[in-house]
């Protein structure tokens, strides 16, 4: 590899200096580690990974409109994940209707944020970090808003974490035994707007899977235990963005590459080793009895 790629990825020069200057943006990744791992435990049971992808593009809409109107663009990107939890709770109630808008809903958030970005006057680093992620460079009032969401997200979590993993896991018993199913998708999908909005903060909106998805997927190649996915997907996600935080400090590449890369490492792991114990238990088996 040419050495001065190789010092643009890899740059460990002023690193005692540079780790310093983000104690807060480590804080609130962690916040939003635990933030997106919980939330990626859900996305994974109810099958919306497609939708993560719909509200981010309209999340990222939002950022870009309130990068060019010059107002906070934490809240323009809520905004935008919160509108587009709205139109998909209520136009997709089954999943095929849902994956319908969904698609309707993606190219147009996204040619919309392609607008306002072109609009948009300003420094090149702020169209593009709205894309790939930029919270090593985050500010107090941003961190501020970050974790207030987060909080709000994690306490909304707390209170319907039982019922929604009832209606999650089998929601036909779980309506018949009075668990108001209907009311919780929207409001689900409420939270995972707002959990959205702020994992774009780190990744961008082209790389929000890898915090809302991917961990939940990895903890469930690994075990089946209810209370284990959680507990391993929060492991993960926090992992993957401290860690990534931590990496990119040293380089001049965006955050986004490197906390990709180790949620996916993460999860090839967790693929390996779950498939590894699938041919032990199967190993461990008693011979079949055929009968003649």
């Amino acid at each position: 590899m040419n050495p001065d790629i190789w010092h643009q990825i890899f740059n460990y020069d002023d690193y005692g200096q540079l780790l310093s200057l983000v104690a807060n943006s480590i804080i609130a990744a962690a916040v939003l580690g635990v933030v997106g791992g919980l939330i990626s435990t859900f996305v994974m049971m109810r099958d919306l990974a497609f939708a993560v992808h719909g509200i981010a593009e309209l999340s990222f809409a939002g950022a870009a409109a309130a990068l060019l109107l010059g107002v906070n663009v934490v809240a323009g990107s809520l905004a935008g994940s919160v509108l587009a939890a709205a139109v998909i709770g209520a136009l997709g109630v089954r999943v095929r209707d849902r994956n319908s808008a969904i698609g309707v809903l993606m190219p147009f958030g996204l040619g919309l944020g392609v607008l306002f970005l072109s609009l948009y006057k300003g420094r090149s680093a702020n169209k593009f970090g709205l894309l790939t992620g930029q919270i090593v460079a985050v500010d107090t009032p941003q961190t501020a808003w970050l974790i207030g969401v987060s909080v709000v997200v994690l306490l909304v979590l707390a209170v319907i974490w039982r019922p929604l993993t009832f209606a999650s896991l089998d929601p036909d018993v779980a309506a018949a035994r009075g668990v108001p199913v209907r009311a919780l998708s929207p409001v689900f999908t409420l939270v995972l707007g707002l959990a959205v909005a702020t994992t774009i903060q780190i990744v961008g909106a082209l790389l929000v899977l890898a915090l809302v998805v991917t961990p939940a997927a990895a903890a469930t190649r690994v075990t089946a235990s209810p209370r284990l996915i959680p507990l391993l997907s929060v492991l993960f996600a926090v992992t993957s963005v401290v860690g990534g935080i931590l990496i990119a400090l040293g380089s001049s590449i965006p955050i986004s590459p490197y906390v990709t890369t180790i949620a996916f490492v993460i999860y090839l792991a967790c693929r390996a080793a779950g498939a590894v114990r699938t041919r032990s238990g199967w190993a461990r088996r008693p011979p079949a009895v055929v009968a003649g």
